[in-house]
């Protein structure tokens, strides 16, 4: 029996199918800007000031960003692949600068351990997570923490959804959850699979 191998441009051309591009159906979706948003667009370079911030992003040339009777309308600039699945991406990005300005986003965290905490230190973050010294994290501009319980719960809030979701991500990373005690950073709601030790007979 012979195997023939066939590249998705052969298969295409040798059974006459035409190859389409398909359009972002997100990316189509206009952008509603309220009423307390106030949102620029100099090129490809989008900012957007609300109650909790502003917000500045550069996107690539391949998109087209305008503002339209209220509205911010995103769209390919041209033809290419490229274009068609970036524009969809940059759509999103936007919708989250316009959420963020308004109503900000968070994450909750959970410390668990015997004397784990963290204390707030001007800018910087002090945790104390059972290693021989205390770690300090730099707060970012624009984040905001508050500790609670002791020192056992943080409350991660910023207007920008990726610096937001960095900073919970970076104090997880310096002690994650282990599976046998259940010590160290989780975000809140996080489900950790338990193990069992080891037993002595």
């Amino acid at each position: 029996m012979r195997v023939v191998k066939t590249s998705a441009a052969n298969w295409s051309a040798t059974f006459g199918r035409k190859e389409t591009i398909t359009m972002s159906r997100i990316g189509k979706l206009p952008i509603a800007i309220p009423e307390k948003v106030q949102v620029n667009v100099d090129g490809n370079k989008v900012s957007v000031e609300g109650p909790k911030g502003k917000l500045e992003k550069e996107f690539n040339s391949e998109v087209k960003i305008e503002i339209d009777d209220g509205e911010l309308k995103v769209a390919p600039s041209n033809n290419s692949r490229f274009a068609n699945a970036m524009y969809g991406t940059a759509r999103s990005i936007i919708n989250n600068m316009v959420h963020g300005v308004v109503n900000g986003y968070s994450k909750d965290l959970e410390i668990n351990g015997v004397g784990f905490q963290a204390n707030l230190q001007g800018k910087n973050l002090n945790l104390k997570l059972g290693y021989s010294h205390d770690i300090n994290h730099p707060v970012p501009d624009g984040i905001t923490i508050t500790i609670t319980d002791g020192g056992t719960k943080l409350k991660v809030e910023g207007a920008d959804k990726q610096v937001v979701g960095q900073m919970a991500a970076s104090i997880k990373q310096y002690y994650p959850v282990e599976p046998y005690k259940g010590k160290g950073v989780r975000i809140a709601g996080e489900y950790v699979r338990r193990k069992e030790g080891k037993t002595v007979a």
